[in-house]
């Protein structure tokens, strides 16, 4: 069993407000029972990839070691929900999801899409406007969810796209695809910024003073890797601290760890007791750290007893370290 915990810390919020006071009794245990075996730290550059996301793709065996290519989360989900269609899964696909861009004076900046509070209808009214264009460029899309829709196409080819988490509350333009092949998507984009200006969506959220949606962003771009596995039963990764680390909310972050220590970490810890085996992987935005059971040997008891004596790691030190190696 292996749980990864995305924004297990993060660079937007740390401190002592953070961190004062937050008991995690499972975690605590797990760490007294457990050994830090890998390290993943980002250092010069900043992989389009999410720690969690390149934690993810290692399990289902793909190639993380180029962090600048991106990893095809769209053709992988298209792949778990229609394992039979094989020529489907080869084609080039990508997400793509409806957002906002707050343009100011040097800087372009994306809000968290999950704001806009968009709702299917909605969103499948943008759509609608938008897919005479998008099959003009060869773009074969279809709604999945009102901040997911499914794409795939030649234009997608060689794309290399950031994580969306990578781009909320950033400059989008240090984020987008650059070369050749991302002339098309560029143009598109600006194609699409105008339709959506005075689009009747637009105009109605404008009157309840909701933000509107301007454009879109593409990620997961990519073909899925021949004999890649597709799922991976004893990985769990939940998103209990996403929201409220993108939103910068350090209280509902501290509450929602509190109620993942009662219930994933508390679930590993059950696994432990019951296997000798757990992995652990505590995420931040520019680190992970993987915690894995003793080696097993004739010496495991003397080595778990050590560790019980002598491990001072608490969840306060691990998780700084995630934020301050």
């Amino acid at each position: 069993m292996h749980l990864i915990i995305p924004y297990a810390a993060s660079h937007g919020f740390f401190g002592q407000e953070a961190l004062t006071g937050l008991q995690l009794p499972n975690l605590q245990a797990l760490l007294a029972l457990l050994q830090r075996q890998q390290v993943m730290q980002d250092t010069d550059t900043t992989p389009l990839y999410m720690p969690h996301e390149r934690l993810h793709a290692s399990a289902l065996g793909w190639n993380t070691a180029d962090t600048h290519a991106s990893l095809p989360w769209a053709a992988w989900h298209n792949a778990c929900n229609n394992p039979r269609q094989v020529t489907t899964n080869a084609l080039h696909q990508a997400w793509m999801t409806p957002c906002h861009w707050q343009v100011g004076m040097d800087q372009v900046v994306m809000a968290d899409p999950a704001h806009l509070q968009l709702s299917d209808e909605e969103s499948q009214q943008l759509l609608e406007a938008m897919q005479p264009f998008l099959l003009e460029d060869g773009l074969q899309v279809t709604w999945h969810s009102a901040l997911l829709w499914h794409a795939s196409g030649d234009m997608l080819a060689e794309l290399a796209t950031a994580s969306l988490d990578r781009v909320i509350g950033q400059n989008v333009k240090d984020w987008m695809p650059a070369g050749t092949a991302a002339r098309p998507l560029q143009r598109l984009q600006s194609e699409m910024q105008m339709l959506l200006y005075n689009h009747p969506v637009n105009n109605a959220r404008d009157a309840r003073r909701q933000i509107a949606v301007n454009s879109f962003w593409p990620h997961g771009a990519g073909t899925l890797p021949v004999d890649a596995a597709i799922s991976t039963p004893h990985l769990k990764i939940p998103d209990a601290l996403r929201h409220s680390a993108l939103r910068g909310d350090v209280q509902a972050w501290r509450q929602a760890w509190q109620q993942l220590d009662a219930t994933a970490m508390a679930d590993l810890l059950a696994h432990f007791k019951a296997t000798g085996q757990a992995t652990l992987s505590l995420c931040s935005e520019h680190a992970a750290h993987t915690y894995t059971a003793a080696p097993a040997g004739w010496h495991q008891r003397t080595t778990r007893a050590f560790q019980r004596l002598f491990n001072k790691a608490t969840p306060a030190a691990a998780l700084q370290a995630l934020i301050t190696p």
